[in-house]
């Protein structure tokens, strides 16, 4: 493939000798010929793969098959690689390392790949360089196979990307970052942990129809991919789970994690600082996964209105000392997320650059919550979870104590009977 390195050498030289000594009216003539040289010297064709497409805003999934395919063939060839531990430190992950080159095959046709990275022009300093880096991956091919590979061998690379993937496949729990921290450095959107939470339908505590309700409910949206296209709306679902502290919310949403096997996104609404942000941030995760937001009541003032500062709140603020001042305002520019901008992100137009996700709103105090965020449609499933009822105390007799059954069980039931007929 590279003997062709001298020559091309040899025409740059050319090419930049006459682009310095001729007169600028006739540039446009040697450039022109100088593309047609290149293209009669240089019979390869070259297909660009960005890591982000739409300006930034969205991980290309082309890219992300892309590497996941290329990352056996990288630790079998390629000189150079990187190290990623996955699956809970027990395994290495290698891939090639940027400006590195790998060498595939497809029908007997001979192909390459390389890894490129193009650094920011800024010079500023950053702990967190990634967020400024381009990243591609860049496949060259012979262009007599141009339609074969364009056509065929493109897709199988993100065929067997897609069920590697699948198959290696860690479910993680992600975290949002801060833009900022207090010295101005840049930090990744998100973070992750694997996710190993141990729950499941057959453990939940509590009422069984409730439970084979809601289970069945999300096997019915997992399917239903065509349904969601013929009707025109965006492939999701928000669940709303309201109740008393400590009535399994948490252990709720471990459960339905485990049942789609999705990836869970906890959003911190009070480490965004804008609605822009929280656009990103929503567009930065992955199909198949769960967006929670935990105990939103308390996360921000949802309401919608911004209270008007009174004199005495000026006069009171300009009594402050620089310190505390600074403080205040600092604060003040840490929560403008409004309600019309987290709804336009989990039901507006931006809801549907992506699909198959879950949205959940945890709160203890559902008659705090404007009517607007939890509709139905928007919050398509309101879940109560109460106190505990007799068929979550066998499920929790069986999980600790490992009983099925036993002689007081009749009378313990008579007695979640009257306790319930007393509450109603």
């Amino acid at each position: 493939m590279w003997n062709f390195g001298s020559r091309m050498g040899t025409l740059m030289l050319v090419y930049t000798l006459f682009k310095k000594f001729f007169p600028h009216h006739l540039q446009l003539y040697l450039e022109k010929f100088f593309r047609k040289s290149v293209s009669f010297i240089y019979p390869y064709v070259e297909v660009t793969f960005d890591e982000f497409s739409g300006e930034r805003f969205k991980r290309s999934e082309a890219y992300l098959k892309i590497k996941t395919y290329l990352s056996d063939k990288s630790s079998a060839s390629a000189k150079r690689l990187k190290a990623n531990v996955e699956k809970d430190c027990q395994s290495v992950v290698l891939t090639m390392d940027y400006n590195e080159e790998v060498r595939d095959e497809f029908q007997g046709i001979k192909v390459w790949w390389s890894a490129e990275r193009t650094l920011p022009n800024s010079q500023r300093i950053s702990w967190y360089p990634d967020d400024d880096e381009k990243r591609s991956y860049k496949l060259t091919v012979h262009r007599r196979h141009r339609e074969l590979i364009t056509q065929s061998y493109i897709s199988h690379v993100l065929k067997e990307g897609k069920e590697i993937a699948t198959k290696n496949r860690q479910r993680k729990l992600y975290s949002n970052n801060p833009s900022q921290d207090w010295h101005g450095y840049r930090r990744s959107k998100w973070s992750s942990v694997p996710f190993e939470h141990p729950a499941t339908f057959d453990t939940l505590e509590m009422d069984a129809n409730l439970k084979e309700e809601i289970k069945n409910d999300l096997i019915k949206f997992s399917a239903a991919k065509d349904y969601y296209v013929r009707i025109g709306k965006a492939w999701k679902r928000g669940y709303l789970l309201y109740g008393p502290p400590g009535t399994g919310k948490s252990s709720m949403i471990a459960t339905m994690v485990n049942l789609l096997d999705y990836d869970v996104y906890d959003l911190e609404l009070t480490a965004v600082k804008e609605n822009a942000e929280l656009r990103r941030l929503l567009l930065d995760t992955s199909n198949k996964s769960v967006v929670v937001i935990e105990d939103i009541n308390c996360s921000l003032d949802l309401t919608g209105q911004r209270e008007k500062k009174t004199k005495k709140d000026r006069k009171d603020d300009d009594g402050l000392d620089p310190i505390t001042k600074t403080v205040k305002e600092y604060e003040k520019k840490e929560s403008k997320v409004t309600l019309s901008g987290l709804l336009n992100c989990i039901d507006g137009l931006w809801s549907s650059c992506g699909g198959e996700r879950i949205i959940i709103f945890t709160t203890n105090h559902v008659e705090k919550l404007d009517p607007a965020l939890i509709r139905r449609g928007r919050m398509d499933k309101h879940i109560e979870l109460s106190y505990c009822c007799f068929d979550a105390f066998k499920v929790l007799a069986n999980n600790y104590l490992e009983i099925d059954s036993h002689s007081l069980f009749d009378e313990i039931e008579t007695l979640f009977e009257g306790n319930q007929n007393d509450s109603s």
